[in-house]
């Protein structure tokens, strides 16, 4: 018997037990069959979607806080700053912070701070080099603590006032600038930055690989004094 295209919904429920929505879909040329398969492809799809939802998940879970994404340190008077000649790892100048995998180096101007740069040359270069000047007039930097010669974690020796790789030699002025060995560029580095209540931020997924050797023409810092041995 066909189906009258002239009746309402509220007739179908009646007439065919199938309710309102399944009237409106004959009336509307569309069988139950359709419907059905439609019906199975669409939730098909969206059982599909959550599983690969979740296996991404699994695969990538959320890193906030963690390396790889933005991290927050301590606030910034807890990291003491000093002159180029004064630092000491955990003390002043030059401290070690794990989570990041970097050490911060808070700098202050004067006295035994020797730029080699000056003007726009200067500004140009902490730009490049990700350096973070304060309101204070002081100078910041978060060092990867990667060697960039062949991966060894490489310490600060208040000794050398410097950086100097325990496997190859390499060494690095405090900012990071390459001074000597096999190292082929200076080391890498991150964005740092101050949050609202004056906590250091370090955005541990910009890491900066392009701070090359420097030249007489490009060194930011006065290198220091003497030969670093090798232990």
């Amino acid at each position: 018997m066909a189906i009258r295209s002239d009746r309402t919904p509220q007739e179908y429920e009646v007439l065919t037990g199938g309710g309102a929505e399944s009237a409106e879909l004959e009336h509307k040329g569309l069988s139950r069959r359709q419907f059905l398969r439609r019906a199975v492809g669409v939730t098909v799809g969206i059982v599909g979607v959550e599983a690969v939802a979740g296996a991404l998940y699994m695969l990538y879970p959320n890193l906030a806080g963690q390396f790889g994404t933005v991290i927050s340190l301590k606030n910034k008077t807890t990291y003491v700053g000093a002159q180029q000649k004064d630092f000491a790892l955990d003390q002043k100048g030059m401290f070690y912070e794990p989570d990041a995998k970097s050490y911060i180096m808070h700098l202050l101007p004067g006295g035994s701070t020797k730029f080699l740069l000056g003007g726009t040359n200067l500004q140009n270069a902490f730009t490049a080099e990700d350096w973070t000047v304060d309101s204070d007039g002081s100078y910041w930097l978060a060092l990867y603590q990667v060697c960039v010669h062949l991966g060894c974690k490489v310490p600060f020796r208040d000794d050398c006032n410097s950086f100097k790789c325990p496997c190859h030699g390499s060494h690095y002025n405090i900012d990071g600038e390459y001074l000597d060995g096999p190292a082929p560029r200076s080391l890498d580095r991150f964005p740092l930055a101050f949050d609202k209540s004056g906590t250091v931020t370090v955005d541990t997924g910009k890491l900066n690989q392009r701070v090359e050797r420097p030249d007489p023409t490009t060194r930011i810092l006065q290198p220091p004094a003497g030969v670093c041995s090798a232990s």
